[in-house]
């Protein structure tokens, strides 16, 4: 039971594998469309964020169909029951990145970024795709450390999130009404997808040592495994 049980988790481990590698895929096409105003790249995200919900409802699949016949216990139990809720923030955070590229589409052939913003937008974006490059090898190595210096340095991406809006607040702003809504979801878009990754380095860290970050009492670490 016990190779069986290993087995199965490394099948549904390498879909996870496959699923973050998607999301990162997903983030970097959505900000080519973005800042680019790159209608095949943001139709490309649209269209693959099909595949990113198909490879969700399957591995919660395959850890439902785990529960119910193998009943894991203690370790066991935390990795998989810890894998669906990783998995179903993945899809969360493709969502969010198609959000971005069905913005960046509706927009063209023009920008939906206005200049004034669009620094923030580029630093956000890079900060969420070098982001999904660090859950994609802490997945594969469970190193806790990366995970929790992942967690720490969710602060700048809000700190970019805090400043959109005093741009977009300024007198100075000379934005239109569209690229004003535009700038506020985008700017909450970038700053959600931020804050899942900190949502499941948490879970990491919950598999690896069974310590649950969110009950931590410093500033870094305070607040839900699912914000």
């Amino acid at each position: 039971m016990r190779e069986l049980f290993t087995e199965e988790m490394n099948k549904i481990s390498g879909d996870l594998d496959t699923m973050a590698a998607a999301v990162k895929a997903a983030i970097d096409g959505a900000g080519k469309a973005l800042l680019d105003a790159d209608i095949d790249a943001a139709q490309s995200v649209i269209d693959s964020d099909i595949k990113i919900d198909a490879l969700e409802a399957s591995i919660i699949d395959q850890c439902l169909e785990m529960l119910a016949r193998q009943t894991p216990v203690a370790t066991d139990l935390r990795v998989v029951v810890s894998t669906l809720r990783i998995a179903s923030t993945f899809e969360r955070m493709g969502d969010l990145a198609r959000h971005i590229a069905e913005i960046a589409r509706r927009a063209y052939p023009e920008s939906a970024v206005n200049p004034a913003i669009r620094d923030c937008f580029q630093k956000m974006q890079d900060f969420d795709s070098h982001t999904a490059d660090e859950l994609i090898q802490i997945l594969k190595n469970h190193n806790e450390d990366q995970a929790v210096k992942l967690i720490e340095k969710d602060s700048q991406l809000d700190d970019l999130h805090t400043k959109t809006f005093g741009i977009v607040n300024a007198d100075s702003w000379n934005g239109t009404k569209q690229q004003t809504i535009d700038a506020v979801l985008i700017a909450r878009f970038y700053e959600r997808i931020g804050d899942h990754a900190v949502g499941v380095a948490r879970r990491i860290v919950f598999i690896v040592s069974g310590f649950d970050p969110s009950k931590d009492p410093t500033p870094v670490l305070a607040g839900g495994l699912d914000e």
